[in-house]
């Protein structure tokens, strides 16, 4: 019982930082792009649709470097690690777990 408690506890509280996470990006990107971004979802492709471009990806990077406090690698440079708000949430908990524990 109490181990049932502590576990819904615990993910409880990883969703909420999941949550806190994808609410930063969502207004970072609707902050920093001259897109229409009224149905931007977790799922929008932002370099397909247009949203960030290279100078925007720079930023972003520099974005989440300072925010969730992750360094990034030449190696971890490819598309699909930033594709989309739920991708960088991924590469994001995959760069710092600690960030939802």
């Amino acid at each position: 019982m109490i181990f049932t408690q502590t576990w819904n506890r615990i993910k409880t509280i990883a969703m909420e930082k999941i949550k806190e996470m994808q609410d930063a990006l969502f207004t970072y990107v609707k902050d920093n792009t001259f897109k229409d971004v009224s149905n931007l979802t977790s799922d929008t492709m932002l370099f397909v649709e247009g949203i960030f471009d290279s100078m925007g990806f720079a930023l972003l990077l520099d974005f989440l470097e300072t925010t969730f406090k992750i360094t990034t690698e030449d190696s971890d440079l490819v598309e699909e690690n930033f594709e989309s708000i739920d991708a960088i949430i991924a590469f994001v908990q995959k760069k710092s777990p600690s960030l939802v524990d």
